[in-house]
């Protein structure tokens, strides 16, 4: 994988990039964006469950069921680049 600046941990990156590549998954801006996204999709998945009278009609009309709905929502963030994370940063 190319080396993103989203994924930078910090300037340790630099120097001792060997030692802490395995926390960028965890610690990067990347990460944290990726994790906010998982957040929101599944909270809103929760929200069609309970279910409320705003969300009845979600996914009417799309020939899909919820589940294909839901599964395409998850790979928001199941198939998330960083090039995804700059484009949901560049709209923030």
């Amino acid at each position: 994988m190319d080396f993103h600046s989203l994924l930078a941990v910090s300037p340790i990156d630099g120097r001792y990039a060997a030692k802490t590549a395995s926390l960028r998954q965890y610690f990067s801006e990347f990460a944290l964006i990726r994790n906010r996204v998982r957040m929101e999709v599944e909270y809103f998945i929760a929200l069609c469950g309970i279910p409320l009278p705003q969300l009845a009609d979600f996914g009417e009309g799309t020939g899909m069921t919820r589940d294909d709905l839901f599964s395409r929502l998850r790979r928001l963030y199941q198939a998330m680049t960083p090039e995804d994370a700059q484009k949901v940063k560049d709209i923030e």
